[in-house]
């Protein structure tokens, strides 16, 4: 049987055709397999990353410290400063004695001769440390004082330089013990005196006891360092 060339070529150009099908079908089978294929996991990827890392690392160098080791470097920082004691700046000096306008030797000097002291028509006592220059105040008028407050047996329970701030008050207004107003009423500024207070002029219902302060008891005598800093108006005015 006889046949054209075109018609006895066409079965392998067929087989050809399908071969080239497959071929292309596989070709794209393993592209989309490729690309679909999920990304590398995370201990694959940090390998990598250590691997690439050491590799840039100059000859000699030490190996970078790893996670677990700076972990255990942070525990150990950590602890340390737990147990490390506080530092003793930190604690207050109770070696230090509180700032006072006349110190122990002072005392002493001014309570050894009770004659010497001055005493006014209300029972009130006094003995200049140091006599003021200053104006004198006026009834009504501000004034600024540093004080000390005392029990007749030198037990502090108030003391403003411990504040750090000055007393502000209005004299002859009520705003003070009677002993204190008359005291300071009669000081120039820049004095310092002792003020021996009987109780009738201290405070007549007393003082409670609180943390770090003494009991005052009902009409109990005290004892007032006090020192006049200023006079708003009158120093202004000269």
């Amino acid at each position: 049987m006889s046949c054209s060339s075109s018609s006895c070529q066409r079965p392998q150009h067929d087989r050809q055709t399908n071969h080239n099908t497959q071929a292309a079908a596989a070709t794209a089978a393993t592209t989309a397999t490729t690309t679909n294929a999920p990304p590398a996991p995370r201990v694959a990827r940090r390998r990598l990353l250590a691997v690439r890392a050491q590799a840039e690392q100059p000859q000699g160098a030490p190996p970078p410290p790893t996670r677990r080791a700076l972990l255990a470097a942070a525990s150990a920082v950590a602890a340390a400063l737990a147990l490390a004691p506080a530092r003793a700046t930190s604690l207050p000096d109770d070696n230090k004695p509180p700032p006072s306008l006349c110190d122990a030797a002072c005392g002493a000097e001014l309570d050894k001769d009770p004659s010497a002291r001055t005493t006014t028509p209300s029972g009130l006592q006094y003995r200049d440390i140091v006599v003021g220059t200053g104006p004198q105040p006026v009834i009504g008028f501000q004034v600024v004082c540093d004080y000390i407050a005392m029990t007749p047996k030198g037990k502090v329970f108030a003391n403003s330089l411990e504040k750090g701030t000055p007393y502000d008050v209005r004299v002859g207004s009520g705003q003070i013990i009677p002993g204190l107003n008359e005291g300071l009423l009669s000081m120039r500024v820049g004095g310092v005196r002792r003020l021996y207070i009987p109780g009738d002029l201290a405070f007549p219902k007393g003082l409670k006891a609180a943390a770090g302060r003494p009991s005052v008891p009902a009409a109990s005598p005290v004892v007032f360092d006090v020192a006049l800093r200023y006079i708003p108006g009158l120093e202004d005015d000269e």
